[in-house]
């Protein structure tokens, strides 16, 4: 018996790919259901790919970041929750707010789930909103980051947010961080730099461009070299400090903070999506 795929099934490839319905689901007949194969055959047949599929996830809520007072420790949390109406709660972000000022001191999501909250944990809070609200409240994503200097970055909207953590405080230190972290929020980097990229990353790509290639009948000798190049694109286009400046693109993000202080560098990033 063939494999025929479910719709949510080729909505979900679909949202993730940006590829047409057909193309989603004729992909997903070939994987035989398998979603991240299906995912590889479209890439190979030419279609675009999000950098992070995880993000594309449909979900309700507000993304937010906060830093602590000395700009060394920063969170970002996801609070979470059924529809839009509730995510545009006035109250409902007050609460996120809150939750994220705590989750600065928190070493894990378990950890900030048992803080002190209003005479009762943050857990508990949640489980009293649900009551509340009539929707399900529940904290998704937790990400902490700590560095000489951070700055964060929310987006318009509560659905996007980011930290990043500079190598030292400078005069200028402020403005920097945010206009990087408005970049992550905005690019989505998968890694700082090249040396960040994850071997699987850089194999899956590997294989995917060499494929295209040989589709395409370039000779096998000169395919190595090619490669060279196309994996220089794609560092560029997808590691922080490689991709062009998104406020000037005549200079690499690595060049504007070179441009405020000739020793700063960027030295990590945190970002949550909901969009």
């Amino acid at each position: 018996m063939s494999y025929t795929p479910a719709a949510a099934d080729v909505a979900k490839l679909r949202n993730t790919t940006g590829a047409g319905m057909m193309d989603c689901k004729k992909a997903l007949v070939e994987a035989e259901g398998d979603f991240e194969k299906a995912i590889d055959i479209l890439r190979k047949k030419g279609q675009k790919v999000a950098a992070n599929r995880a993000d594309r996830e449909s979900a309700e809520g507000a993304v937010i970041a906060r830093v602590n007072e000395d700009n060394t420790l920063g969170a970002i949390i996801s609070l979470n929750c059924e529809t839009d109406f509730v995510a545009k709660n006035e109250a409902f972000i007050e609460l996120a707010y809150e939750i994220a000022e705590m989750a600065v001191f928190a070493a894990s999501k378990e950890e900030l789930l048992a803080t002190a909250f209003h005479g009762m944990t943050v857990a508990e809070k949640l489980i009293e909103q649900t009551g509340v609200i009539g929707e399900k409240i529940e904290i998704g994503t937790f990400e902490r980051l700590d560095g000489p200097f951070l700055g964060a970055y929310i987006h318009a909207g509560n659905k996007i947010a980011a930290i990043t953590s500079l190598s030292a405080k400078v005069e200028g230190s402020d403005e920097v961080a945010k206009a990087v972290s408005m970049q992550v929020a905005a690019m989505n980097p998968i890694a700082l730099d090249e040396n960040a990229v994850s071997q699987e990353t850089i194999d899956k790509e590997l294989e995917i461009e060499r494929h295209k290639l040989t589709e395409e009948g370039k000779p096998a000798n000169i395919i190595e070299n090619i490669l060279k190049g196309k994996m220089q694109r794609f560092y560029k286009d997808n590691t922080l400090v490689h991709q062009d400046f998104i406020k000037d693109g005549s200079i690499s993000v690595s060049d504007y903070v070179k441009s405020v202080n000739g020793d700063l560098k960027v030295t990590g990033f945190v970002r949550v999506s909901l969009a």
